[in-house]
């Protein structure tokens, strides 16, 4: 089975445990304001690969890559789930470690099989959830939230480790109210290993110029490190308020 994929990284550090072979898929059908990748959009572009080749390709790096695996993102790798499918469980026939990054936008809490396909070959899950209010993540990426939310929990319900990534966009993702809700919701994943808080930045402005696609948040500055600290706080506060009070329904 083939898929298409933007590109490869064979050494990536940010992306999941250890050091790490990074597969970019093709395809993404949110339109997150501030996308670092609009190249891997269109599910036609890129290139065609094989899920042996990629793990050939791994295999050639492998000996760099021995705290790490293989992680799948894109683009949203899920859109092609078959051949995601298949290259993880190739990297599982090998005792790689497999790590999914995704929005979770594809996922049909009427169908749970679908993904369950895929989560049975997959050692963590790093979910980015754009925006906790449903209303304010359709203005951001296009999409509701309610299946990505569910998507959380479902991986939850499996005991999937779970890694829990959130851009704060000053204006958009700052909110202290959206914050903490935030955080609310996090407590309610029992498989939650780690939560990202990232800093925005507009680095993506000039590979959006080169593309002809208008960047929506031209104005917005960059987020400091400090900020970010600051929102991961109120984050945690909202979790620690969430556990406190489930605690406190058990106790009845």
């Amino acid at each position: 089975m083939s898929g298409r994929i933007h590109s490869t990284e064979s050494f990536g550090t940010v992306d999941g445990p250890g050091v790490r072979f990074v597969v970019f898929f093709q395809g993404c059908p949110m339109r997150c304001r501030y996308c670092h990748n609009p190249d891997t959009w269109d599910i036609t572009g890129g290139r065609e690969v094989t899920a042996e080749e990629l793990m050939r390709e791994y295999d050639s790096y492998k000996e760099f890559l021995r705290s790490g695996g293989i992680t799948a993102t894109g683009g949203e790798p899920m859109m092609q789930p078959e051949f995601l499918k298949e290259l993880f469980s190739l990297a599982h026939s090998k005792g790689v470690h497999t790590c999914l990054d995704t929005s979770g936008v594809t996922y049909d809490p009427e169908c749970p099989e679908r993904a369950d396909e895929i989560l049975q070959y997959t050692d963590l899950v790093m979910l980015d959830i754009k925006h906790i209010d449903p209303v304010q993540h359709r203005k951001l990426t296009g999409h509701d939230n309610a299946n990505i939310l569910a998507f959380a929990e479902h991986i939850s319900d499996r005991s999937i480790p779970l890694w829990i990534r959130h851009v704060v966009v000053p204006g958009i993702t700052d909110d202290r109210e959206y914050l903490f809700r935030l955080g609310e919701f996090l407590s309610r994943l029992h498989s939650l290993k780690a939560l990202d808080v990232l800093p925005y930045h507009d680095m993506a402005k000039a590979k959006y110029r080169e593309l002809g696609i208008e960047y929506t948040l031209p104005d917005t500055p960059p987020l400091t490190k400090e900020q970010a600290k600051d929102a991961r706080d109120i984050i945690m506060k909202g979790l620690m308020s969430g556990l406190k009070r489930k605690k406190s329904q058990e106790g009845e």
